[in-house]
């Protein structure tokens, strides 16, 4: 989308309409649910966080200062609200374990595998091996192109803990991605 018809759909947007929202929503649901997708595992979860992400950019929309880069706001909003919902998991977490606890009862919860569109499966598992603060610093640094910089601003912590975070994500890649090509290999040979 060109920045200046962006820009425009945002000035409507700030003024109520409904229909800019509309056209902006379209342009950027399949990349801010792509990154979704990497940071939280079950579709329903997923579903939740893109309807808070939405609902929080449109009411905040006062807020959005037009002179700084709209996506980078946009992507900053994605992980404050995955922030919000895994706290919010990790409280309902805790409640449900202590009611499985004081009852005794044994629950399986399924996780579906999903293959992201473009992305090759075993990257995407690797990717999911990651640590919560891992697998955001990737998926920002590759998938959405911030710089190390950039990065650190969007989630308000030290450039160092960034360079961190993005070394040990990339080590753990490469191990994982490594482990998977021998088991590939030993499959192959199989048959």
């Amino acid at each position: 989308m060109q920045s200046e018809y962006m820009y425009q759909l945002l000035l409507k947007m700030k003024d109520g309409d409904q229909q800019a929202f509309q056209t902006m929503y379209e342009s950027t649901y399949r990349d801010v649910y792509r990154t979704v997708s990497f940071l939280v595992d079950h579709q329903q979860d997923r579903e939740d966080v893109m309807n808070e992400i939405y609902m929080q950019m449109w009411t905040s929309l006062a807020n959005y200062d037009t002179n700084r880069p709209f996506h980078f706001w946009l992507h900053g909003l994605v992980i404050r609200q995955v922030q919000r919902f895994r706290v919010k998991s990790w409280r309902r977490f805790r409640i449900f374990e202590r009611i499985r606890i004081f009852s005794r009862e044994e629950h399986h919860w399924d996780e579906p595998t999903v293959i992201m569109e473009g992305t090759n499966q075993e990257i995407s598992q690797a990717i999911q091996k990651l640590t919560d603060k891992q697998r955001t610093v990737i998926i920002l640094r590759f998938f959405h192109d911030y710089t190390l910089e950039e990065i650190a601003t969007l989630l308000g912590i030290p450039l160092g803990t960034v360079k961190s975070r993005y070394h040990a994500g990339l080590q753990a890649l490469r191990k994982n991605i490594g482990n998977l090509l021998p088991e590939r290999m030993e499959k192959t040979n199989a048959y």
